[in-house]
């Protein structure tokens, strides 16, 4: 009998037989094939497997949510500043410095100088402001500061006003504040040891700080330090689901700062109510000379503070002149 090639395929047929590799030979094998099987068990180990995967993806995305986002939970910068020294007829200069590679200015700025025969003229104030908006929220403290006869520099960390944009920490307002200190005494020329620190809030924290790497400069005013200001992140209930003290690097550890501290303090705190009941005293721990002062009286409190300062700088023993 005649032999026959199938094109379509690769069986052939020889006597009426179906040769073996033939398309239904393969068909009833796989009839007879038994399906594979898939434990129980590996099923719930690859399920248990992905549901931690999942969390473990899911916790360290909050991780890094919380890594970029903490530091709002104590600082709040705002960019439009809405007022200057000129709206209370006060002359100044706006200033630039830090610059960066491009020899653009990342730090933005206030100079107000005394005048000439001022009573502490020789003295300058470097202004510190808090964690909460702009320079231009400090403008009538400026004014009160600079009617003492006291040249002033006040400027932004970055982050805030019309300083270059970058998120605020204890680090970079700590590098803010020693370009501030470099912009005086190398580019004004005012010696070290008239130079006068102030700051306010976590500002005041800030000066401490300061104070305790330079001790050649005159003094250190400190309003209303902020006695614990991290517990505003690690007591946020979103800490607690993530390793809030390694992700968060900022410490501000006020005294440990202030035992570092040989110029001579003023401590200013301010409370409502009346003398007659002093709030709690809260610690500040330093072996530097120091004046405490509490101010109550809320309608009155810009004038006591002046006088504070005043009667403070005239007792600073003096420890160099501007040039």
């Amino acid at each position: 009998m005649a032999q026959y090639k199938d094109k379509s395929g690769p069986q052939r047929r020889t006597s009426g037989k179906v040769m073996p590799g033939s398309v239904f030979e393969q068909a009833m094998r796989a009839r007879t094939t038994p399906a594979p099987t898939v434990s129980g068990r590996w099923l719930l180990a690859a399920a248990s497997l992905a549901i931690v995967g999942a969390a473990v993806c899911a916790w360290g995305a909050l991780c890094l949510l919380f890594w970029q986002g903490s530091w709002q939970l104590l600082y709040h910068p705002t960019s439009a500043v809405t007022r200057t020294p000129a709206s209370v007829d006060i002359a100044f200069d706006a200033v630039g410095f830090a610059t960066n590679q491009a020899g653009e200015p990342r730090l933005k700025g206030w100079w107000i100088p005394a005048a000439a025969d001022a009573r502490y003229a020789r003295c300058t104030l470097l202004y510190l402001h808090g964690q909460n908006g702009n320079l231009g929220d400090t403008v009538d403290h400026l004014a009160a500061l600079h009617n003492l006869g006291l040249n002033v520099l006040a400027f932004d960390y970055r982050g805030y006003g019309q300083s270059a944009f970058e998120r605020p920490s204890e680090a970079r307002w700590r590098q803010d504040a020693e370009s501030a200190l470099i912009y005086l005494t190398a580019t004004r020329h005012v010696s070290a040891g008239t130079i006068v620190l102030d700051g306010k809030d976590l500002g005041a924290n800030l000066a401490v700080e300061i104070a305790a790497a330079h001790p050649e400069l005159a003094g250190v005013v400190v309003e209303s330090p902020l006695e614990a200001p991290m517990q505003a992140i690690f007591n946020d209930p979103r800490a607690r689901m993530v390793p809030a003290h390694l992700l968060v690097r900022d410490r501000w550890d006020l005294n440990g700062a202030a035992r570092q501290v040989r110029m001579p303090v003023l401590w200013m705190l301010f409370a409502d109510g009346h003398a007659a009941t002093a709030p709690p005293s809260l610690p500040m721990e330093t072996d530097a000379p120091l004046m405490r002062v509490w101010l109550y009286d809320k309608d009155r409190k810009s004038n006591e503070q002046a006088n504070s300062i005043s009667r403070w700088l005239g007792d600073l023993p003096a420890k160099g002149s501007t040039p």
